[in-house]
């Protein structure tokens, strides 16, 4: 049975510090500005920003503009059932 990613990086810290800055690189090209501008506008509309609820922006398969508020364990899992 595999183990999560998490739990890889967790256990490997030279990967993990490899991730974080290749992470930091990516977020400051301008796809990677534009996905957290796209999130933090989402957040902002559904008042989930910055109020510390513990809770994210859930999107809908396509959409962008449209979500709901979740807690992060759920929309994850959603995420991933969308992708498969």
């Amino acid at each position: 049975m595999a183990g999560s990613t998490a739990e890889y990086y967790r256990k490997n810290p030279e990967a993990r510090k490899k991730r974080l800055k290749q992470q930091s690189e990516y977020q400051k090209t301008p796809k990677g500005k534009r996905i957290k501008s796209n999130a933090n506008k989402l957040n902002r509309k559904l008042g989930t920003y910055g109020n510390h609820d513990g809770k994210d922006a859930a999107h809908y398969k396509g959409s962008t503009t449209e979500g709901r508020t979740q807690s992060p364990s759920i929309n994850r899992k959603s995420r991933l059932k969308i992708r498969k």
